[in-house]
């Protein structure tokens, strides 16, 4: 027989990238008393890894729990960004309920609509909390608004559009039911939850099911599964069978190692969990998402939807350039392809498959952000390697018609720059469908657009904008195929021959374009050392020394001026590499390369491609 565990409630935290659901699950952590007086409490302490703290970005989804008047609250921090989707889609099957977070400013943006569609589609119970109420040009009546539009749009049920709204400034520490109620704390939101959440029920008499819908990762005990206990009881050392709803073959006993449940930002060990817990389980060497956890009398699995594919695809192979081996510490494909793997182990979006070379492998994420933090995780660990332009994955249909990713994409702009960003993505194969007014002076354009158009475009939208755009971007299925594209107008500059960087050859080449590197960087033929605003490549020696003669002496070089070198960053280097380029990536540096770097060979190969 079901019942209800009434002492627990599971509750995942939604929303747009940046709209503070981090700062909240702070907020909520210190004010249900889980650190000590004079304990030193950390910003964000739910973003863990060094990457999410610097960008300001969550990419895993991270648990955590807190007692509030004698009720456990098992939390979840989703991610905000459209590339880590993944992560959203799965840990929603351990809740009953989400809290959706919405800035009183920017009020409800793509990532809103995707990831509140994803917990209306499980039937879950929404708590709205707009946040940032304490914000000058904040405006919570018309936010309230636009999320009711939202809800009706996205077909939302009787019960669903019935949420109760709070107010509530995460970084001030208060929530409340009304605008004209006194600002105190946050247990309007803490009740709220409480009151409005199921409580998850399942039978405790039952045969043990345990979903899993996250893999954490260990250096010492492994892959530990994480998951929501949905019927009887887990005991540790209990003998279990792993099935899979999407792999009916898979069946095989295993014992569980040791058992943990959350209690504020920590995993404590436990004897037994029983319907409602989230649980942490150890010593299953091979347990997977999407596996349950059943008793060995009625191995029953629990429906589990797939994962959405990824969308593009690099190649990531081993470093062959005359500099290789000089800064990393793992450098060989036997390296590179266990890295790879392992990340498999936590990363639910993420493919990867091995080419006809030992050397390469092909990686397949959600997006180029996806991608990038995969790179820069790998390059701080010591790794070296090189990686081709992202291109993306198209599908067929029935008929044998290409199709290809599409998304949508919402562009905050100042008026002036409208017709730049127009211009850019109708050549991009983007379709204008929308045009309004948004706040403070901005227009909101909306376009669909191939995934690909957008694949290089980044830092183009920055300069055209002059810093202040905005630009979200939603994945939208997949459509016939738009054409061919150009992505790149210019050509690079290309250093001629191996050696060291001198003044006088880089003073000569900056008339030609944009240099990337300063005097005294070793260099080698067929490294790209700048951009040419023309579309072709140029050659150039930049490490010829001016010949000294009697009347003029070496010290006359110092009069030479350089301009300074455009410094690109990862995101910068990947959007600018071209078709048959590659970035070298080290611990150290960030180099560009043509894939040939024989100049003759080079020239011969792409006299053939324009036969």
């Amino acid at each position: 027989m079901k019942m209800k565990r009434e002492d627990i409630r599971n509750v995942a935290i939604i929303a747009h990238v940046d709209h503070g659901k981090t700062t909240l699950v702070d907020c909520l952590l210190k004010q249900s008393g889980i650190y000590r007086e004079n304990q030193e409490v950390i910003e964000r302490v739910m973003d863990s890894n060094d990457i999410e703290r610097e960008r300001g970005i969550t990419i895993l989804s991270k648990n955590t729990a807190v007692l509030y008047d004698g009720t456990k609250i098992n939390i979840i921090d989703t991610p905000g960004h459209a590339d880590f989707g993944g992560e959203v889609e799965r840990v929603l099957k351990m809740v009953n309920g989400v809290i959706l977070v919405i800035d009183a400013y920017e009020g409800v943006m793509p990532q809103t609509k995707f990831v509140l569609r994803k917990a209306l589609e499980l039937g879950l119970s929404v708590v709205a909390c707009i946040n940032k109420i304490d914000r000058p040009e904040a405006r919570p009546e018309e936010v309230e608004d636009e999320v009711l539009e939202l809800l009706m749009d996205l077909d939302a049920s009787e019960e669903q559009l019935d949420c109760p709204f709070l107010y509530a400034s995460a970084k001030a520490g208060f929530a409340k039911k009304e605008l004209s109620d006194p600002e105190v704390d946050m247990s309007p939101l803490f009740k709220t939850v409480i009151d409005h959440i199921p409580a998850p029920e399942g039978d405790p008499d039952a045969s043990t099911q345990l979903l899993i819908s996250t893999i954490d990762y260990n250096e010492y005990v492994g892959r530990i599964g994480v998951g929501k206990v949905d019927n009887g009881n887990i005991r540790v050392n209990q003998e279990c069978v792993i099935v899979n709803h999407h792999d009916p073959e898979k069946s095989r006993k295993v014992k569980v190692g040791k058992l943990y449940e959350y209690v504020g930002l920590n995993k404590v060990e436990v004897q037994e969990a029983s319907v409602g817990s989230i649980v942490a389980i150890s010593g299953i060497a091979d347990i997977h998402i999407g596996d349950t956890l059943c008793s060995t009398e009625n191995p029953v699995a629990i429906p589990f939807q797939k994962i959405s594919e990824p969308t593009i695809a690099m190649n990531f192979m081993v470093n062959d350039s005359p500099l290789a081996g000089q800064e990393g510490k793992f450098i060989t494909s036997r390296h590179i392809r266990e890295r790879l793997f392992r990340e498999l182990n936590t990363d639910v979006s993420l493919r990867v498959e091995e080419t006809d070379s030992p050397d390469c492998f092909k990686v397949s994420g959600r997006g180029e952000l996806h991608l990038s933090v995969l790179i820069e995780n790998m390059r701080r660990e010591g790794f070296e390697f090189a990686v081709s332009k992202a291109e993306v994955l198209y599908q067929y249909d029935d008929r044998n018609r290409k199709l290809e990713p599409m998304e949508i994409a919402y562009i905050d702009v100042p008026e002036e720059f409208t017709g730049a960003v127009i211009q850019k993505l109708t050549g991009r194969k983007g379709e204008l469908q929308g045009m309004s007014p948004s706040n403070g002076g901005y227009t909101r354009l909306e376009f669909s657009i191939p995934s690909r158009g957008l694949i290089g475009y980044r830092g183009e939208f920055m300069t055209d904008t002059k810093g202040n755009g905005i630009m979200n971007t939603a994945f939208d299925g997949h459509a016939p195929f738009k054409g061919e594209l150009s992505y790149r107008k210019t050509g690079s500059l290309i250093a001629y021959e191996s050696g060291e960087s001198i003044t006088y050859g880089l003073f000569n080449a900056q008339e030609r374009g944009i240099l990337f590197i300063g005097a005294g960087v070793k260099v080698y033929s067929g490294m790209v050392i700048g951009q040419n605003p023309k579309a072709e490549d140029i050659e150039i020696n930049i490490c010829k020394a001016k010949k000294l003669t009697n009347t003029r002496s070496s010290g006359a070089d110092e009069s030479l001026k350089l301009s300074p070198p455009k410094i690109m960053s990862l995101e910068q280097s990947l959007d600018f590499i071209d078709v048959d380029e590659l970035l070298e990536i080290t611990p150290n540096s960030l180099r560009i390369r043509k894939k040939i770097l024989d100049p003759t060979v080079r020239k011969r190969s792409s006299n053939n491609k324009s036969k």
